[in-house]
């Protein structure tokens, strides 16, 4: 790994935690924390843009697991920059055609874009809200096939994804 590529895989791990630290930010009650979040994500989303040019989709190969998870998650919380989620959603498409980025990965980014452009999502990871003390996703293309395609790129069927986040 160059220089350059080390210290890019620094960068975005360093991105990806502070993301982490922040993300209650997201969903907020307080419009400071909520306006921080979003400064944030946008924040990441232009630097991810800039690596894009310079780097294309930054695999495992170029800089490591951890980054290039890292570079995956500021993708999915760069969601009022469509066109940063769209290039990296075709970016991401080209690196898992070389066997160079997972499918699964790619399936959340994919469901993330369809719901940010107020489309029907594929996977169903994307969640609506809470009806019931249960988790809905967002509306599927085909809802009776979405846990046969979840299985196809390595997610759980949605209720058991659904309870890892209902457990207490």
């Amino acid at each position: 790994m160059t220089q350059d590529v080390a210290a890019l895989a620094v960068e975005l791990r360093e991105m990806a935690a502070v993301d982490h630290r922040s993300a209650t930010g997201a969903n907020s009650e307080d419009p400071v924390e909520q306006l921080a979040w979003r400064r944030l994500t946008a924040r990441h989303g232009d630097r991810l843009g800039e690596i894009m040019d310079e780097y294309g989709w930054p695999t495992s190969e170029l800089v490591g697991e951890e980054a290039a998870r890292a570079a995956w998650l500021i993708a999915q919380h760069a969601d009022r920059q469509l066109d940063v989620q769209r290039r990296a959603l075709a970016l991401m498409r080209q690196a898992v055609s070389a066997g160079a980025a997972g499918p699964r990965e790619l399936a959340f980014l994919l469901d993330r874009t369809l719901v940010n452009e107020g489309r029907e999502q594929v996977y169903g990871t994307q969640i609506a809200g809470v009806r019931g003390g249960a988790p809905v996703p967002w509306p599927c293309v085909e809802p009776e096939r979405m846990d046969v395609l979840r299985a196809e790129v390595g997610i759980p069927p949605f209720e058991a994804y659904v309870a890892e986040f209902t457990r207490d």
